[in-house]
């Protein structure tokens, strides 16, 4: 088969892109569609799936199929796809509403089923589309029009959740960061199995310069840990600060306090993941240092294949299924 050669513009639609001027989702729509023009896969093979929110009308700007479907279902109904058509490139796009609050149930079991979708979850950290009310990843005390006096509920860490629910590849970008959030797609495409990407997304208009922190041009250089296989982690302008395990966590230190040995090695392929846990800990939230990159990947069987070996060896020992029989079977009565 022919790799098919596209551009960017090959992925946009006609569709009217109807996001606030200066949303962070078209910066996250331009690197999709730069990456799908790479990625070398028929655009009528890739399916982007959705559920309810600002970041759910992706299907409409993007050319290839999809579906924008119910609130915190898409990962439901992106599994029935990737299960019935394992030729197909399903991607599930959600914000942090839609899938860590009516979602997260179907969130959490599409990763530790493993069906082989990419999960980009834009994460702004507040209710957009309904303008303003604090989300599961709003920060603890933060004034909303649904918490006029702050928020008391204590938030998710979408990265924690994901390794904590066996997914084998979780990662982490910014939306400005267009290289990053690339390689990220590209590593996530590469993983055959569940993929989640926290995308860190600002809203402008509801909760504007959430992440300055990590995409200020002073805050960034002291606060952005790039985790890279295969590298000790350190940060900083000058590599001032370093990871170390210290009392049974992933702690931040002076890197000249330390020996260089002592400096925690990046490794996304442990297959315990209990180090990419305490990392995706460093920080709860966009606050202070914080990882961004790949913090899991690891493989396991999938759920297409598990279920694919499962019916092959059914019709091997039992031969092929009588729908008739089944229906007249025992669990059935009849009501006069």
């Amino acid at each position: 088969m022919t790799t098919p050669t596209y551009t960017r513009a090959d992925f946009q639609t006609d569709q009217e892109v109807r996001w606030c001027p200066g949303c962070g989702d078209y910066t996250i729509l331009a690197a999709v569609q730069g990456y799908m023009a790479q990625m070398g896969v028929p655009k009528e093979k890739i399916v982007f799936i959705s559920g309810i929110g600002c970041s759910s009308r992706f299907p409409y700007y993007m050319n290839t199929y999809g579906m924008h479907s119910i609130h915190g279902r898409a990962p439901a109904i992106a599994s029935g796809l990737a299960a019935s058509r394992p030729d197909l490139d399903v991607w599930v796009i959600t914000g942090d509403g839609d899938a860590l609050s009516i979602g997260g149930n179907h969130l959490i079991h599409a990763l530790r089923r493993n069906l082989n979708i990419k999960i980009l979850l834009f994460n702004n950290q507040i209710y957009g589309l309904t303008k303003g009310q604090y989300s599961p990843t709003s920060e603890v005390g933060k004034s909303t029009k649904s918490t006029p006096y702050g928020s008391i509920d204590y938030p998710f860490n979408p990265v924690s959740l994901a390794i904590g629910a066996e997914a084998g590849f979780v990662a982490r970008t910014i939306d400005m960061d267009r290289p990053h959030t690339q390689a990220m797609l590209e590593a996530a495409h590469q993983h055959q199995g569940a993929a989640l990407v926290e995308i860190y997304q600002n809203c402008n208009v509801f909760n504007d310069k959430a992440f300055l922190q990590l995409t200020g041009k002073e805050e960034r250089s002291h606060n952005r840990i790039d985790l890279r296989a295969g590298e000790p982690i350190v940060f900083g302008p000058n590599g001032d600060h370093a990871v170390v395990w210290r009392e049974g966590k992933a702690t931040v230190v002076d890197t000249a306090s330390v020996p260089t040995s002592d400096i925690m090695v990046h490794d996304p392929s442990r297959l315990d993941p209990s180090t990419a846990f305490a990392l995706s800990r460093l920080s709860h939230g966009p606050y202070g240092p914080t990882p961004v990159g790949i913090f899991r990947d690891v493989s396991r069987p999938t759920y297409e294949d598990a279920m694919s070996h499962q019916l092959v060896e059914a019709q091997e020992k039992r031969g092929p299924g009588d729908l008739d029989k089944l229906i007249s079977s025992l669990g059935t009565w009849t009501v006069d």
